[in-house]
């Protein structure tokens, strides 16, 4: 740029003039720095507040997947999956809020993150946790409209929360653009004031050292002014050539350097505005903004995708051809009056697709304001709510459908929380005890409706199960006003919530027209049997009576015979003694048929065969379940484990089995307080089978005990007084014995003992 020979005219002369261009350029360039370094400052915020914004948005669109997958999981109502998918998902939410803490915690230094977001953050971490195993235990409940609810009243408000927290940060990151661009806009200014001022001052004095010195500066200068006009128009890339060594070479550099700083610097805020349009498009909302007016500016991609319309298309008030025109004219009327207060405004409405389809969003349009207070935007949201809307219909339907099955199946609902009281009944339980929907519930009006008999037993069963959370399974009569009796079956789950309060959950049934219909399949039964029992009587006494008939007659007529023989003047010893051999013969042979019907009785001859005395009795538990359940009676088992079997016929053991379980029933059917009876099993030290049927009821006769066994005898009135007799009999034909005995405090016990199989007693 400048030759030896003309630096040495210049000389000492000239010193002083370089002197003072170079402090000049270097004061310029200073400035331009300095203005430079400011730029790059704010680029270094407008980094930390992108990174704050990320992570901002990290946790709002976390906290949606969140949803959206909790949503789905309730809306499949399947219990194990959700328990299964619960602690994933709580897991990926819980890694997503700690990068962005983590990100938060890492911002530049000077960079201070508004002091709401991590306690923000913390509050949506720690409720979601505690919502989600609410969640998960009301799903184990299948309560899925519980579940439901949860999600809508507890997880959905949090969405809000999080998205005002990213709208609060894109407002701080907006006010942090606009002040940068200013920035730039008054170096801009600077620079191109700096630039041409020390571009003349050189030129000025070049002038004066002459034509060398004018060519050794104009050159330089020349292609400085051109990369300034360059760097003017946003040229970012251009270099201005530099030669030789001299101060416009510095300068040069320091121009290609500054260059090159202003083309980072502009590729780094495009690169944060890109990246923050790309949080804007991917939101699964659709997003916009307006100016004060009401005029759209913006759309994100979602919305154009989805309505096919651009920020023009939009404009003024061309949204309003996307809103349903059922919904049209509220939504107007909401958001002109959201524009004339300045309040944000939220409302529900369908808006058309690019398909030509109409789908739920809810809509919401928030104001940015100025410091003064004045709305500078308008900010909306508009997020797809068609799912819900459409399981808000399903559960109205079903709703409806279960008050109709209700109705025709008489089975009314009811929930009681015993804590506070509150009890909630269906529109068939109000029918069910006869009182109007109107009335408010209560355990007073369900006892003022029980029957007498059963009122003391149903408030003793109310207090137990409320002080131990304990279901219920109970059958009681209700009394209603115009002496009707109401028969019901009660059944009820017991719930305990996080603060283990109990809350039941249950059915009543009305089994009154079931009750008449068992009443009358058992008196028929009853009235059958009795019949049967007369008709076998009879046929047995016409069979015996014309079996032994026989052999009676023959030993008559072979006695008289006998006594004739003997009479003779000479007795025919001989003949007399054939005549009472034949009778004696007539005799053993009426005897022989009096034996086999005894022998029929007991089924002596019968094969027997291992019989497991548990699953014995535990089959005729299930047979009697009806008598058992109608007598409101409790059946204990005390079933002594891997008892070895019986050799024994399983039909007269049932029939014994059957015998002492329906007198013991029978026995507790007139009794007032716990109804229980008591079935056990035991091996005995002499390796014998012994089985126990306990009752609480009325108890032995204190003057008939001896009796019970005799056949004939009973104390029913409806008894033939045969069935212990013959359970006896068949016990005693077994090789066992059959006893019975009063009880401690109430009722009789009556047991039995079989021998245990040989086999499976030398095994053990």
């Amino acid at each position: 740029m400048t030759g030896g020979g003309l630096q040495l005219n210049i000389g000492p002369r000239l010193a002083l003039c370089f002197v003072l261009i170079i402090l000049a350029m270097l004061l310029g360039d200073t400035i331009v720095l300095w203005q430079f370094q400011t730029v790059r400052g704010q680029a270094g915020r407008l980094n930390g507040y992108d990174q704050e914004f990320a992570a901002v948005v990290r946790v709002h669109a976390s906290l949606l997947s969140f949803h959206g997958k909790l949503e789905a999981l309730a809306d499949d109502q399947n219990a194990a999956r959700m328990a299964e998918e619960a602690g994933p998902l709580q897991q990926e939410f819980i890694d997503n809020t700690q990068r962005a803490k983590a990100s938060l915690s890492s911002l530049p230094s000077g960079i201070q993150p508004d002091t709401s977001v991590l306690p923000t953050i913390e509050i949506v971490q720690r409720t979601l946790r505690s919502q989600l195993d609410e969640i998960t235990e009301l799903a184990a409940e299948k309560d899925w409209g519980a579940v439901h609810r949860r999600i809508a009243n507890q997880v959905r408000p949090l969405e809000f929360l999080t998205s005002t927290l990213v709208e609060k940060v894109d407002h701080e990151i907006g006010e942090e653009q606009s002040q940068a661009a200013q920035n730039i806009r008054r170096v801009q200014q600077r620079v191109f004031i700096m630039v041409p001022v020390t571009s003349i001052l050189t030129v000025l004095v070049a002038a004066a050292l002459g034509l060398g010195i004018t060519r050794s500066i104009t050159g330089p200068l020349a292609r400085l002014v051109e990369g300034s006009r360059r760097l003017a128009r946003g040229e970012f890339d251009y270099k201005v050539p530099i030669h030789g060594n001299d101060e416009l070479s510095h300068l040069g550099q320091v121009f290609n350097d500054t260059g090159r700083q202003l083309q980072e610097l502009y590729a780094s805020l495009q690169s944060s505005e890109d990246r923050l349009r790309r949080v804007i498009n991917t939101i699964p909302a659709y997003v916009w903004s307006t100016l004060p007016d009401g005029s759209v500016d913006f759309v994100n991609q979602r919305l154009s995708d989805q309505t096919g319309l651009c920020a023009e298309d939009l404009s003024k008030s061309g949204w309003s051809s996307i809103v349903h025109p059922d919904d049209l004219a509220r939504y107007v009327k909401e958001w002109q009056n959201a524009l004339a207060t300045g309040e944000p405004t939220e409302s529900e409405a369908r808006v058309r697709t690019a398909h030509s389809e109409y789908r739920w969003m809810l809509v919401r349009n928030v104001p940015l304001r100025d410091a003064p207070g004045k709305i500078i935007k308008w900010y909306g949201t508009g997020i797809d709510i068609e799912d819900r809307k459409r399981v808000e219909e399903q559960l109205v339907r079903s709703e409806a459908y279960l008050s109709e099955a209700q109705r025709l199946s008489r089975t009314g609902s009811f929930g009681w929380q015993v804590t506070t009281g509150e009890i909630l009944w269906s529109e068939e339980t109000f029918h069910i005890f006869g009182y109007e929907s109107s009335t408010k519930p209560s355990l007073r009006l369900v006892i003022e409706r029980t029957h007498p008999e059963d009122a003391l037993s149903m408030q003793k069963l109310l207090g137990q199960v409320a002080s131990d959370g304990s279901s219920f399974d109970v059958e009681h009569r209700l009394l209603m006003p115009n002496g009707d009796v109401k028969h019901l079956h009660v059944v009820a789950h017991a719930l305990r919530d996080s603060s283990n309060a109990i809350e039941f959950i249950g059915a009543v049934t009305d089994i009154t027209a079931t009750k008449n219909a068992e009443e009358s399949l058992r008196k028929a039964q009853a009235d059958l049997a009795h019949v049967n029992r007369v008709t076998t009587l009879g046929e047995l006494t016409a069979t015996l009576a014309h079996e032994v008939n026989q052999p009676i007659a023959a030993a008559s007529i072979n006695a008289n015979v006998c006594l004739r023989l003997l009479k003779r003047d000479e007795p025919d010893i001989e003949e007399a003694s054939k005549a009472a051999t034949r009778m004696v013969g007539d005799v053993n042979r009426a005897a022989e048929i009096i034996s086999r019907v005894r022998q029929f009785f007991r089924k002596g001859s019968v094969p027997r065969e291992p019989v497991d005395v548990n699953e014995l009795m535990r089959e005729m538990i299930v047979i009697l379940r009806n008598e058992v359940a109608q007598s409101s009676i409790n059946v204990r088992m005390e079933f002594t484990a891997d008892l070895p079997p019986a050799m024994a016929d399983r039909v007269q053991l049932q029939q014994v089995l059957m015998n002492l379980m329906i007198n013991g029933i029978d026995a507790m059917k007139n009794v007032d307080g716990a109804r229980q009876l008591t079935l056990r099993s035991e091996l005995t030290g002499e390796k014998l089978l012994l089985v126990s049927v306990q009752d609480t009821g009325l108890g032995l006769p204190a003057d008939q005990a001896d009796q019970i066994f005799t056949a004939f005898f009973t104390t029913k009135n409806y008894g033939t007084g045969m069935g212990l007799s013959i359970s006896r009999s068949i016990i005693e034909s077994h090789g066992g014995r059959l006893w019975a005995g009063p009880n401690e405090e109430r009722g009789a016990s009556f047991q039995f003992t079989l021998p245990a199989s040989a086999d499976a007693t030398e095994n053990a």
